[in-house]
């Protein structure tokens, strides 16, 4: 019986480590907040609903699955990011530097693009639904690095 039971765990343990590497570091959220700076930092998953991370810096950092909508990130740099499955609902994305970002699977519903640089991003499955997207290339059935035409 023991025997039994200490096997269980042996073979469990493992699956607990595991789960705890994908989460975002606590100090790395709280060193963007108090600074706007964390490049190559680990957020992924990490809730950042409506924050305010004007001109922040993330440049590398991991945010997959993070949520960050209704989140004000004008002038942040993604540079390199990895944003797959990340949550960007209502957010402004104001000359925002998305230059080779992983933007797969990203939700961008009723986001404010503005003047954004996306750049060698991966945009497969972005959702854009009623996003307000300007002087930005992103749109439906582009090809890669291609530019949209200003109409304006």
């Amino acid at each position: 019986m023991k025997l039994k039971l200490l096997a269980a765990v042996a073979l469990a343990t493992p699956l607990f480590f595991v789960n705890s590497v994908k989460a975002g570091n606590p100090q790395d959220l709280q060193r963007l907040l108090s600074t706007g700076e964390c490049v190559g930092c680990n957020l992924s998953g990490m809730n950042l609903n409506g924050a305010h991370l004007i001109g922040a810096d993330l440049r590398g950092a991991n945010l997959a699955g993070a949520n960050l909508s209704g989140a004000n990130l004008e002038g942040a740099d993604f540079t390199d990011a990895n944003l797959k499955g990340a949550n960007l609902t209502a957010a402004f994305l104001t000359n925002v530097n998305f230059k080779k970002a992983n933007l797969n699977n990203a939700n961008m519903t009723r986001a404010h693009v503005f003047d954004s640089n996306v750049y060698g991003a991966s945009m497969e499955n972005l959702t854009i639904t009623d996003a307000e997207i300007y002087h930005t290339a992103i749109g439906v059935g582009g090809e890669e690095g291609e530019q949209i035409p200003d109409w304006d």
